[in-house]
């Protein structure tokens, strides 16, 4: 287990393959640029090596996926340089999920709110309970989700995602991602959820790792600009971050909270 201050990320590897990586932060699994840069490593790592035939990506606890960008490290960026750099560390996980030879499979077993809904969409294929609904509160808090609109998009379509994005303080139900094309099943609890992983990772793992490998390389055709792409988007949400509506709207978000 690898661990900082704010969260961590583990990584554990099965008899057959299976490569689960977990991450978690006590303030709903946000997301700081530490976590970030850790799991990007180990994606990379699970998807280089020749033990792991799928990949499993879940977080920690029972209530919240991810909530994705943390608010007090958005606070604590001063410039734009530093603002690049840290919505940059969701570029890297997208397109770690994205060029790893291996498929992923994301488990989202509970809310998944900006970034997080960008971390299932970065997936190959989710599994998620009926408690994991999804929101992109990006503009009611003066910024987009321009990082992870091409991976959101690529999976729910354009019409959805105008839906998000626009009904930023608005939850879509977990059966609505499905509809949508963002979670391929979706179950009533954890548990059942968990078997049906289960079950769908030993038979994947069962399967000729390069015959996945090839259907890893078909289902992200067209995507081959992303290094560029993302980096530009995190640039222009880097210099959003700076902006007085963003800092009050930041603020006033955690003041709330306490």
């Amino acid at each position: 287990m690898s661990a900082t201050d704010n969260g961590n990320v583990s990584s554990s590897t099965s008899k057959n393959g299976v490569a689960t990586i977990s991450f978690y932060h006590p303030a709903q699994n946000s997301l700081p640029a530490a976590l970030l840069d850790e799991l990007t490593e180990a994606i990379t790592q699970a998807g280089n090596d020749a033990r792991t035939r799928v990949i499993v990506l879940k977080s920690g606890g029972n209530r919240t996926f991810c909530a994705g960008a943390s608010f007090d490290e958005l606070l604590q960026i001063k410039d734009k340089q530093a603002g690049a750099v840290f919505f940059s560390g969701f570029a890297r996980v997208i397109n770690a999920c994205r060029k790893s030879p291996k498929i992923i499979i994301a488990r989202v077993q509970g809310k998944a709110v900006g970034g997080g809904v960008g971390l299932a969409a970065a997936a190959d294929y989710c599994l998620a309970t009926e408690a994991a609904s999804i929101k992109l509160s990006e503009l009611a808090i003066g910024i987009g989700p321009f990082v992870i609109s091409p991976a959101v998009i690529r999976k729910v379509g354009l019409p959805a995602f105008s839906q998000l994005t626009i009904r930023a303080v608005d939850f879509q139900t977990a059966q609505w991602a499905k509809e949508k094309g963002l979670y391929n099943e979706v179950y009533p609890d954890i548990e059942t959820l968990d078997t049906a992983l289960g079950m769908l990772t030993d038979k994947l793992a069962s399967y000729h790792p390069e015959a996945l490998t090839g259907l890893k390389q078909i289902l992200w055709e067209g995507t081959e600009d992303w290094d560029e792409l993302l980096n530009h988007r995190a640039a222009l949400s880097g210099e959003l971050v700076l902006s007085e509506f963003t800092q009050l709207a930041l603020r006033g978000f955690l003041e709330g909270k306490n």
